[in-house]
């Protein structure tokens, strides 16, 4: 894209085949332009409504679970620093994950947002939604949507 002029990339991981295509295509133009890239994981707090009463997780299962994204990610920055990155920063947040990256892209002044899609379509689409649409009509900075390459 002439004249963009993108130094902070936004890469949302939800360690998906799409993530994956996204953290390439991230890490390329990252390399192109010489930003730095910062990978960054959202998850909502699991809860379970039952007709008699809730559920929501223990303060241990939230800290486990807040333990395992650090360490997924961690091997995810493995990969982008093997894509020749140096300047590779990770993040995460708890809530709801489209709403998480809009306001980290916004919060962190961020250039571009690089999501990955699963292309989901029809009653998938309806029942599950899309985090990447709702980033895509919800984010402040240009929104760059992968999918990744069909098996």
């Amino acid at each position: 894209m002439a004249g963009a002029d993108w130094k902070k990339i936004l890469c949302p991981i939800d360690f998906s085949d799409a993530s994956r295509a996204a953290l390439e295509t991230a890490a390329d133009l990252a390399r192109r332009h010489g930003a730095a890239l910062t990978l960054f994981h959202a998850y909502p707090v699991p809860g379970y409504t039952f007709p008699d009463g809730s559920f929501v997780a223990s303060s241990k299962m939230l800290d486990e679970l807040a333990e395992q994204a650090k360490r997924h990610l961690e091997e995810w920055k493995t990969i982008a620093t093997s894509l020749g990155l140096t300047a590779v920063q990770t993040a995460t947040a708890v809530g709801e994950p489209a709403y998480e990256i809009v306001s980290y892209a916004k919060e962190q002044a961020m250039d571009l947002v690089v999501v990955g899609t699963h292309g989901r379509t029809g009653l998938t689409h309806a029942l599950m939604g899309s985090v990447a649409e709702r980033v895509v009509r919800k984010a402040t900075c240009p929104v760059l949507s992968v999918r990744p390459p069909k098996a």
